[in-house]
């Protein structure tokens, strides 16, 4: 199988190297634990629900992997989520790192506040936004009922849309002979709504995400 990058950012290395296990940590920390954001979750999916239809690394049934993965990512953001409503606004003053940016919480945040509940959805298509939106949401003291129910519809779409997209895909002959550049092509379409929204950001702050930070920052909630 042709590889598109190296290391754990390479989805059929992942996935060669740690089989579904490694799918299944991928996914849980990317969608819910700040050092996963850098993970290929989309294009992890994709290749995975190819490598089932291939018969090659992963011999579950597609079922089965896509049951595991939405239970994966769903676990993921109750992790993110508690993890947000534990470290409240302070998270907003954390100063930068290598894993940490703040303005990646800052994006989530411009973007819970524009959809509200329905980011915990729209989020699972945005790579780093999904991985900060649960940790927003519990800075900003969702009610769980409301959270748990947009998080398990977030995380079947997302978790079986994406897996069965690979699967069906991979049976296709030019996808299977082109697979590189197909994947190439999924991360910038996952992309194009975070370059999309950054330069409207740049334009003009939207007023509600203004309030919600400062909100946030100084331990407001609702």
């Amino acid at each position: 199988m042709t590889q598109a990058g190296p290391g754990l950012l390479d989805p059929g290395s992942l996935i060669s190297a740690f089989g579904l296990v490694g799918v299944l940590a991928a996914v849980f920390a990317e969608s819910g634990l700040l050092v996963g954001f850098f993970l290929p979750g989309d294009s992890l999916l994709f290749t995975a629900g190819l490598l089932v239809a291939d018969g090659h690394y992963l011999h579950q049934p597609l079922w089965l992997l896509c049951l595991l993965v939405v239970v994966a990512a769903v676990a993921g953001d109750q992790v993110g989520y508690l993890f947000g409503k534990r470290v409240g606004p302070s998270l907003f003053r954390r100063p930068n790192s290598r894993l940490f940016k703040r303005e990646h919480v800052a994006r989530a945040n411009r973007f819970f506040a524009r959809h509200g509940a329905r980011s915990l959805v729209l989020a699972r298509f945005v790579p780093v936004v999904r991985t900060f939106t649960p940790i927003v949401a519990g800075v900003s003291r969702m009610r769980y009922r409301t959270f748990l129910v947009y998080n398990v519809v977030g995380g079947a779409a997302w978790g079986t849309g994406v897996t069965v997209l690979g699967f069906f895909l991979g049976r296709v002959p030019f996808v299977r002979s082109n697979i590189e550049f197909i994947l190439i092509g999924i991360v910038l379409v996952s992309v194009l709504p975070i370059g999309v929204q950054l330069l409207r950001a740049r334009r003009r702050r939207p007023a509600g995400a203004v309030q919600l930070s400062d909100d946030l920052a100084t331990g407001k909630s609702k």
